[in-house]
């Protein structure tokens, strides 16, 4: 009999880490490399890729083709969606084998979402509930609960924490409260 903790893996999945928490689910092609650290109950779909030295949190979903290198943390509800992929060098050389300390950081806060396709470049911090549309290329810092968008990223009004797009900046159609923070960040 299994543990139903245990986390599931697929398999033709490559789940080499020590390190992926109870009812997390790897499936097809996913390739979880030795080092890597994924939380609880997280859902890792086909043809995800998740480098050594890579840290995800509880609760992440990680769609079909992400890529989370090195150097790459991602907190607890995020959501990664198709295709979206991280990088970690700002300089790339092939010539040149980067890593540890040689590595830009990027943080993922906590609850937020990335469309499909979205392209973090490294060395930035993706704020608490924010919402980075589909296609987009985030070049700099995005503010909790703020929605951006375009190539490159810009800020374009603000997110509840449900996701919808509030109306005038602090009420949510849906009529959830307004998060305090949103009326001190400019």
């Amino acid at each position: 009999m299994s543990d139903p903790a245990a986390p599931y893996v697929h398999p033709r999945a490559l789940c080499e880490s020590t390190e992926v928490g109870a009812r997390t689910r790897v499936w097809a092609f996913a390739h979880v490399m030795e080092g890597a650290v994924v939380g609880e109950d997280c859902n890792v779909c086909d043809h995800a890729f998740i480098e050594s030295g890579a840290r995800v949190g509880d609760r992440v979903t990680v769609k079909n083709g992400v890529l989370v290198w090195d150097g790459v943390r991602v907190e607890d509800d995020v959501f990664l969606g198709p295709a979206v992929v991280f990088t970690n060098d700002l300089r790339p050389r092939a010539h040149l084998k980067r890593s540890g300390d040689a590595l830009t950081p990027t943080l993922v806060r906590r609850g937020a979402t990335l469309g499909a396709n979205v392209t973090v470049v490294c060395g930035v911090t993706i704020g608490r509930h924010a919402f980075v549309a589909a296609g987009s290329v985030v070049t700099r810092d995005v503010p909790d609960f703020a929605f951006v968008a375009g190539n490159p990223a810009r800020q374009r009004g603000w997110v509840c924490r449900c996701g919808e797009r509030l109306v005038d900046g602090t009420t949510c159609p849906a009529g959830h409260p307004a998060e305090a923070s949103l009326t001190t960040v400019p």
